[in-house]
């Protein structure tokens, strides 16, 4: 878990992992991305859970990359820390891998605050937009769920060496999902795992920015050089034409959220 000035939010989801069922068979890292509001002091209410303290913010991909390369287990679940996982939702995630060797990740169905499905599902390439899944009464192979909540089997990341860390806050999670595609294996989303997903009401330009680049970043990865320069010319173009001058701003430097530039 990568957890950034969001002190409230990620003292809720660490109390609810220790409310799991099963809690004596997974071990909880927190990397606190250079909080400045506590957030790296909550060791002391959860002496369970490791916490790796980094200097400053260095961004959701690198601070993941940090955190997996401590995690000397066979899966890996990643959560955001404005997440709530119901009790059996981890233990119904690693038995759903236990039992489906062609899946190389697997993740809960995402809920909010009411318990509805959440905007979870997405295409490829990343749009930025999200709908919700459908709730069923077994795994379904999805394309690209979103990363909030995401178990993957390690060696499907020491695989690729680590996530790709010219993404910032945006695009890693659909590059897992491409990764997982081009390996022929499968993402099974598993109804009957649920995490409530608190998420974002606010869009700054930043972020919207940072989506930009990390899509951009995606697109030159996948579909090659001519498309990549041109999705970046394109992200640069579309919010000067729309005179979102912040977003403008950002984007044609490369700035990202967390401070560095691409």
């Amino acid at each position: 878990m990568v957890s950034h000035d969001r002190v409230a939010l990620l003292r809720r989801c660490l109390e609810s992992l220790e409310r799991a069922e099963a809690r004596d068979t997974f071990g909880i890292i927190v990397v606190d991305n250079g909080s400045s509001d506590g957030s790296g002091q909550l060791d002391d209410d959860f002496p369970s859970a490791r916490f790796i303290r980094l200097p400053k913010n260095f961004g959701l991909t690198k601070a993941l990359n940090i955190g997996i390369r401590s995690a000397e287990t066979e899966y890996v679940l990643l959560l955001h820390e404005d997440t709530e996982v119901e009790p059996g939702a981890v233990r119904i995630l690693t038995e759903t891998m236990e039992a489906n060797p062609e899946a190389a990740a697997v993740c809960p169905l995402l809920v909010d605050a009411q318990g509805a499905p959440a905007p979870q599902l997405g295409e490829l390439p990343p749009d930025g937009q999200y709908r919700p899944a459908a709730p069923g009464e077994g795994p379904t192979a999805v394309q690209y769920p979103r990363g909030a909540a995401l178990m993957l089997r390690t060696f499907v990341i020491r695989s690729m060496r680590q996530i790709d860390e010219r993404y910032g806050q945006f695009g890693s999670d659909a590059d897992l999902a491409q990764q997982v595609r081009r390996g022929s294996k499968k993402i099974l989303l598993v109804p009957s795992a649920r995490v409530l997903h608190h998420g974002r009401e606010e869009d700054p330009a930043i972020r919207r920015a940072d989506f930009r680049i990390g899509r951009a970043v995606w697109i030159w990865k996948y579909l090659g050089f001519g498309a990549g320069v041109a999705a970046r010319i394109g992200a640069i173009l579309q919010p000067f034409a729309t005179l979102k001058l912040g977003e403008f701003r950002y984007t044609a430097v490369g700035q990202k959220i967390d401070g560095s530039q691409s």
